[in-house]
């Protein structure tokens, strides 16, 4: 993650760090701990906007405060039958589209992440990274291009 985090500083557009006070407040109000990638990354940059600044970002890896359940975020309920509880609004990719962090699934104590297109949400919601680590170093190396829409 280290050396994400320094091509984050010096080639995109990081926010100021978040505090671990923030943290802190974020776990208390969404109910689950952050995982290790996304604990270094916050404590680094509270998000950030990869290959172009606001508002032409493609990549906006939203701030503790922007995050919330997905079944909120793109269907306006926190109702079952609008996703799982259990994602998460982690990245807006325009358009009303999310990479999505899944909190209820961790692979060696990392969460997955998920594309969820606003068309196909939640009938359609597919892995994309095993951790928030694997998609930056995927992200970072794409060209600005949504690398998992090629595979």
């Amino acid at each position: 993650m280290e050396s994400l985090l320094g091509e984050i500083s010096r080639s995109h557009f990081p926010n100021a760090p978040a505090t671990p006070a923030q943290l802190a407040a974020f776990e208390a109000r969404v109910g689950w701990r952050l995982d290790p990638d996304l604990r270094a990354f916050y404590l680094h940059c509270d998000g950030a906007t990869l290959f172009r600044p606001r508002p032409d970002a493609d990549y906006r890896i939203l701030s503790l405060a922007e995050i919330q359940r997905a079944r909120i975020e793109l269907r306006g309920q926190d109702d079952d039958s609008k996703g799982s509880a259990s994602w998460y609004t982690l990245l807006y990719l325009q358009d009303s589209d999310y990479v999505l962090v899944d909190v209820a699934r961790q692979q060696d104590g990392r969460y997955p992440l998920l594309d969820a297109w606003h068309e196909t949400y939640p009938l359609e919601v597919r892995r994309i990274a095993a951790s928030f680590g694997e998609f930056l170093e995927r992200a970072l190396s794409s060209g600005n291009q949504f690398f998992w829409l090629k595979e």
